[in-house]
């Protein structure tokens, strides 16, 4: 291993950000996970429990929101 760092290939020699072309690199699997915490009051997580919340089902939502939102991660991360 080389104490050398790799040159950050999206900066050009002044230190200005660029794009670079990745047409000739390979794919390279990924994987992520998240965890979250949410708090909410005893009678709240009741009625989704019973589905009993008047806009529908919270957690159906709460999933293809977070299946939108993984989706969209090459769009938010920069370069």
């Amino acid at each position: 291993m080389s104490d050398e760092a790799d040159p950050l290939t999206h900066f050009d020699a002044g230190g200005a950000a660029h794009m670079v072309a990745i047409t000739a690199k390979p794919e390279t699997p990924r994987m992520a996970s998240a965890r979250a915490r949410v708090r909410m009051a005893a009678a709240t997580l009741q009625r989704i429990r019973e589905g009993s919340v008047g806009k529908g089902d919270v957690l159906a939502v709460a999933r293809l929101a977070a299946i939108g939102g993984a989706k969209q991660t090459s769009t938010l991360i920069p370069l």
